[in-house]
């Protein structure tokens, strides 16, 4: 167990569930207090928990790395990514699929961590 908090991915997922607390407080609370559509909603949510992912994986799981003219566009590219492919499984998953809005996001949230932590790994950080 500690050689996973210590990893890299057990880095990213720490950084990663403060990222997506903040996605999900938002996606929630323009659900169900703001009355609006879930695939935006999920889209908001995903860019702010974006920006508190680029700082902690900045300062905590990839620390030292290039430097911010170099990693920040990188970053953005791969959350930019990350924020369509969320809004499009979100969509599917309710629009097509008939699924809860918070059962669609949890599929967008597995599928987003493994190719995010792939591509800011090898990429956005390297």
């Amino acid at each position: 167990m500690a050689s996973i908090v210590t990893s890299a991915f057990g880095r990213y997922l720490a950084v990663g569930a403060a990222a997506t607390a903040v996605h999900y407080a938002l996606l929630v609370l323009l659900v169900e207090l703001a009355g609006g559509a879930a695939a935006p909603s999920a889209a908001i949510g995903a860019i702010c928990g974006a920006l508190v992912a680029y700082a902690g994986n900045r300062r905590f799981t990839f620390a030292g790395r290039p430097p911010h003219f170099r990693s920040l566009p990188r970053f953005l590219a791969v959350a930019t990514f990350g924020g369509a492919a969320n809004a499009a499984i979100v969509w599917t998953g309710t629009e097509v699929a008939g699924m809860h809005y918070l059962a669609a996001q949890v599929v967008a949230t597995l599928f987003v961590l493994w190719s995010g932590f792939m591509l800011n790994r090898r990429w956005s950080f390297a």
